[in-house]
């Protein structure tokens, strides 16, 4: 691969992405070759997850604390560096790529903190990603747009359009992480017709419960969920939470569904004398109502498609779909798309976006002023 120029002069790059999203789960790698033409097109080449042992995990749900230090944000910042760059490496060589192969890595690191419209804090140092892999890296996304006035995400809206713009069918395209958000693409519209914001707690908040009542990760398949029964006043009790009232652009995070709501939540339950499988059940239902009615916010639907961890618990899908029946609901791998990877596609698309100096956030979907170019470059 020659050296890397800016802005990149060739037509189609292939980029590393890599993720790392809000349920702490590890780190997502997708390869894909993206095209520069009339319109961006976006090909997969192979897709690794690297998982997080579960020190490294309590780790990173400690700096999304408020009880992490300076020392620790410090440090974290470079072993997470290192966790990624082994990542890119081992997807590379599980698909016989050299990294000489590819162009750049587009590396959304790990949030740490989101304070919407005012500040970003990820963080998985991108100077030791391109130390170890030899390739410049596109980093610390969000800042630029919280910069320009935004809310800093969601981010991924623009690849939704890309990928799953219809000319007859207006769809939402709901990302199931551990926070939910929703890209609503209106049939036969352009990137500046799209919305976009969180729904609320995709994962997270059963997961929270879950871990506080079991030790358990997370809910496998909804298993828990499925033999609860979900608190009907209780959900009601929490659907008065200011934020789902809030109309768009909005985004949220750990900050406000994290370890904390999810202790609140068992805390009520007890006082109202669930069973674990209740709380759990109800955690579940809860995500999938705010899901459901964060829809009031956008036009016509006339299907949904779900990525994320989230399509794998077979409870919370069931319910997704009872709430917003008669509409079909499916998961982008009928479109072609890997559901546990769309996330790390988005970023590998935006880092080459950054590489041909093209703007990468959707205004309309974050609140920016303007469309700006989203990322700092570090050079190999």
């Amino acid at each position: 691969m020659t050296a890397f120029r800016w802005p990149h002069p060739a037509p189609v790059l292939r980029v590393v992405g890599v993720m790392s999203g809000t349920s702490c789960d590890g780190v997502d790698v997708a390869v894909v070759e993206v095209e520069r033409a009339e319109r961006v097109r976006v090909r997969t080449l192979c897709t690794s997850t690297q998982p997080y042992p579960d020190p490294v995990r309590e780790a990173l749900l400690r700096l999304a604390s408020r009880h992490a230090t300076p020392e620790e944000v410090c440090r974290w910042n470079f072993e997470l560096g290192e966790l990624f760059a082994q990542a890119v490496l081992r997807a590379l060589a599980q698909a016989a790529l050299d990294p000489a192969s590819c162009h750049l890595v587009g590396s959304h690191g790990h949030t740490v903190w989101h304070a919407p419209g005012h500040s970003t804090l990820q963080v998985g140092e991108a100077a030791v990603i391109a130390e170890r892999t030899g390739l410049p890296v596109v980093s610390n996304f969000r800042a630029r747009d919280v910069a320009a006035g935004g809310q800093g995400a969601p981010l991924v809206p623009y690849l939704d359009w890309l990928l799953f713009a219809h000319p007859q069918r207006y769809r939402a395209v709901q990302n199931l992480g551990g926070i939910g958000n929703v890209t609503y693409v209106p049939a036969g519209g352009g990137p500046e017709d799209v919305v976009a914001f969180d729904t609320g707690p995709g994962n997270m908040v059963v997961d929270g419960v879950v871990q506080l009542l079991t030790g358990a990760r997370y809910d496998e398949g909804g298993r828990m969920a499925a033999r609860g029964h979900p608190h009907q006043a209780l959900v009601e009790e929490l659907l008065r939470h200011p934020y789902f009232s809030q109309p768009p652009p909005k985004t949220t995070g750990r900050e406000v569904f994290g370890v904390d709501y999810a202790r609140a939540l068992v805390g009520r339950g007890r006082q109202l004398g669930l069973r674990d499988e209740d709380l759990v059940a109800t955690a579940t239902y809860l995500t999938a109502r705010t899901v459901a009615e964060a829809y009031r916010f956008v036009g016509k639907v006339d299907e949904v498609l779900l990525s994320g961890g989230g399509v794998h618990n077979q409870t919370l899908m069931r319910w997704i779909r009872e709430l917003v029946a008669p509409v079909p609901v499916r998961t982008t791998a009928g479109e072609g798309v890997d559901p546990d990877f769309k996330e790390a596609v988005a970023f590998a698309v935006l880092a080459a976006l950054t590489a041909w100096g093209m703007p990468g956030n959707l205004p309309k979907a974050t609140g920016a002023r303007r469309a700006v170019l989203l990322g700092d470059l570090t050079p190999p």
